[in-house]
C-alpha cells in the first residue's frame, strides 16, 4: 500500500506507540510506502530518503501504486514560505510549513480534497550560493529531536531540509549524511554550503552543520545558531568553549 501525508506535520516514531520516540516528521504532501499495518499504526518508508518509522494510521491518505510512482517521477515542488496555508472548496484551511511538498496538488486523482495553494513555491536545482540564504530561514528555530520545520528541527533535519529546498537529496541522519559527498582534508578547502560533521568519544558521527564564510558555521544546537568553526570543532563564544569535535568536512555539491 501507498499513502500521502494530508496533514501539516505528523510524527514518525521508532515504535508503534504514542509514547515512542519521534525519530523524524512527515510533512504535508510527502508520499510513502506502507510496509506493515497494525490496527492503529502503520510502518512506513518515505520515498524521499527511504527513512522508516511508525505513523498513526488515521494521519494519512491512501493512494494507488500508480499515483505513488507518478509522484516519485514528478518534479519536486515545495512551499518556500515559513508558513502558508492550503485551502479546499469547503474553505478549510491547513497551515503548512517551509519545505512542505506541493507536487500532488496538480493531480486530481491524488488531490481528492481539492486543496489549492496560492503562496510561494520553489522547484529545481539551485546554485550552491543559495544554500546559506536558505539556511538563514531557519535561524533561531528551536532544537527538536526528529524535527524538520522552523518550529522545531534537529541538526540533520536542518541540513536535509536546506538542501532539499535547493534541489538536492540528503539522507536523514547525520551519520547517514556523512557517507555522502567528497571528503576534504582541511577547513581551508571548504566553501560556504559544505557540510561539517562531528563525532563523540566513541567516534560516532552525532552532529552536522553548514559551513559559512570566514570560519563560521550554522547548525542546530539548542536552536539554529551561528558559531565559529576551527580545526578542533565548533567554538561557542558565549560558553567560551568548544562544544562539538570536528570529524570530517564533506563537499556534497
Amino acid at each position: 500500500m501507498f499513502a500521502i501525508c494530508n496533514l501539516a506535520i505528523i510524527p514518525l516514531r521508532a515504535e508503534p506507540n504514542d509514547r515512542s520516540e519521534i525519530v523524524s516528521q512527515v510533512l504535508f504532501g510527502e508520499h510513502f510506502e506502507i510496509l506493515e499495518k497494525q490496527k492503529q499504526w502503520s510502518k512506513i518508508k518515505l520515498h524521499f530518503d527511504n527513512y522508516e518509522g511508525w505513523v498513526d494510521s488515521k494521519q494519512y491518505q491512501l493512494i494507488s501504486k500508480n499515483s505513488f510512482e507518478l509522484l516519485s517521477d514528478d518534479a519536486v515542488i515545495l512551499n518556500s514560505d515559513l508558513v502558508e496555508y492550503v485551502s479546499n472548496s469547503n474553505n478549510t484551511l491547513i497551515p503548512i510549513t517551509l519545505g512542505a511538498s506541493l507536487s500532488f496538488l496538480n493531480h486530481s486523482e491524488i488531490n481528492i480534497e481539492n486543496f489549492d495553494f496560492e503562496g510561494l513555491k520553489v522547484s529545481g536545482i539551485k546554485s550552491k550560493n543559495n544554500i546559506i540564504n536558505t539556511a538563514f530561514l531557519y535561524l533561531n528555530a528551536p532544537y527538536l529531536w526528529g524535527g524538520k520545520t522552523p518550529f522545531g528541527i534537529d541538526c540533520s533535519g536542518f541540513t536535509q531540509m536546506v538542501y532539499k529546498l535547493n534541489g538536492y537529496n540528503l539522507l536523514r541522519d547525520a551519520s547517514q549524511q556523512s557517507t555522502q559527498g567528497e571528503a576534504l582534508s582541511f577547513i581551508e578547502e571548504s566553501e560556504p554550503g559544505d557540510l561539517a560533521f562531528f563525532d563523540n568519544e566513541e567516534g560516532k558521527i552525532i552532529h552536522v552543520g553548514i559551513i559559512m564564510e570566514d570560519n563560521y558555521i550554522i547548525h542546530a544546537s539548542g536552536k539554529v545558531r551561528i558559531d565559529r568553526l576551527d580545526h578542533l570543532g565548533i567554538y561557542n563564544a558565549q560558553d567560551n568553549r568548544h562544544t562539538h569535535r570536528l570529524r570530517v568536512i564533506k563537499k556534497i555539491i
